[in-house]
């Protein structure tokens, strides 16, 4: 029986010895970046910015991995069942802590199959709508829509992605009745809400701010709790007038539970190190994102939170998961 237990304890100690060499070694090779997403998205450009700097700290090549489908959960999956080594690791937008309050079964838990390693940013969508509707603010449109119960529509890029939910959240705070309508990409959306055959979108600011500008739309109000530096004079809607309305739009990189807390410390160490420099600031402002960088403690209990958010919208909405 003691010889058992001593055998036991120094496997655990040759595990821990050998777990710590591996981190203080690590990389040795090239680190997979998985993107759930096909190139040329947001995220897919989110990750091309940082990917080289990243690399560059960590010296070795990170290389990136489009694993695209079924909202992001292809990739995750991929992600969530790779060896917890530091050689994979996954870039997800915020619509990953809505994932698991759309979706009846998920082949991982959010929560318990990936771990968090850090924020990368967090950014704006804005509310645009046809210049040809008669509302300046957040107030008079939400006047004009009560006074059109059911009769306007917002275009949203995905069931149960940001843009659908922060749509839906705006109906719920504002009390206003409108319509989604379902598009594949961003780009035919907004082209359709510049033709007048929807009424508004919630928006990325870097994919709305030229039509914005030339006037062929026109900005409400931004998601966020603080206005967004790519479009000062804009107000957000909670202060334009719907209290409480905030849909934060981050991006943040996690790697499959059980890699070394060594690893991960020193792969959030490099991110928030990347995001630090006016290179990645500048090139991550382009696309509409505030660099941020966060302890793996703090990015996860952001998205414990969001869960539970969502999970509340859900709800109130009436969303059916499918």
């Amino acid at each position: 029986m003691r010889l058992s237990l001593v055998r036991s304890a120094l496997s655990a100690v040759l595990a821990i010895a050998a777990a710590g060499a591996a981190a203080q070694n690590y990389p040795t090779r090239p680190v997979r970046l998985v993107v759930p997403f096909p190139p040329g998205g947001a995220v897919d450009t989110i990750a091309r910015v940082i990917s080289p700097a990243l690399g560059e700290r960590l010296g070795q090549q990170l290389v990136i991995d489009n694993r695209g489908g079924a909202n992001a959960i292809i990739g995750t999956d991929i992600a969530a069942k790779a060896a917890p080594d530091g050689y994979t690791l996954l870039i997800v937008p915020a619509g990953h802590a809505i994932t698991p309050n759309v979706t009846r079964k998920l082949p991982y838990d959010t929560l318990k199959d990936l771990t968090a390693v850090g924020l990368v940013g967090n950014g704006a969508y804005v509310l645009v709508i046809n210049p040809g509707i008669p509302a300046k603010t957040v107030k008079e449109f939400i006047a004009y829509a009560k006074a059109r119960p059911g009769k306007l529509n917002y275009a949203a890029t995905g069931y149960g992605n940001a843009t659908h939910l922060a749509g839906e959240l705006f109906k719920v705070l504002a009390g206003v009745d409108m319509v989604y309508v379902f598009y594949k990409g961003g780009g035919p959306a907004l082209t359709d809400v510049i033709g007048g055959q929807v009424s508004l979108i919630f928006a990325g600011v870097a994919s709305s701010a030229g039509h914005i500008k030339s006037g062929k739309l026109r900005a409400l109000g931004v998601t966020t709790a603080r206005r967004a530096a790519a479009l000062p004079d804009v107000p957000t809607i909670a202060e334009a007038g719907v209290p409480g309305y905030e849909v934060d739009g981050w991006y943040g990189i996690l790697a499959p539970a059980k890699t070394p807390a060594a690893i991960v410390k020193r792969l959030n160490a490099d991110i928030n190190a990347v995001v630090a420099t006016d290179d990645a600031k500048q090139r991550l402002l382009a696309v509409g994102l505030q660099a941020r960088g966060t302890t793996p403690s703090e990015f996860h209990d952001m998205i414990v939170k969001d869960i539970a958010r969502w999970s509340s919208l859900v709800k109130k909405a009436r969303i059916e998961p499918q």
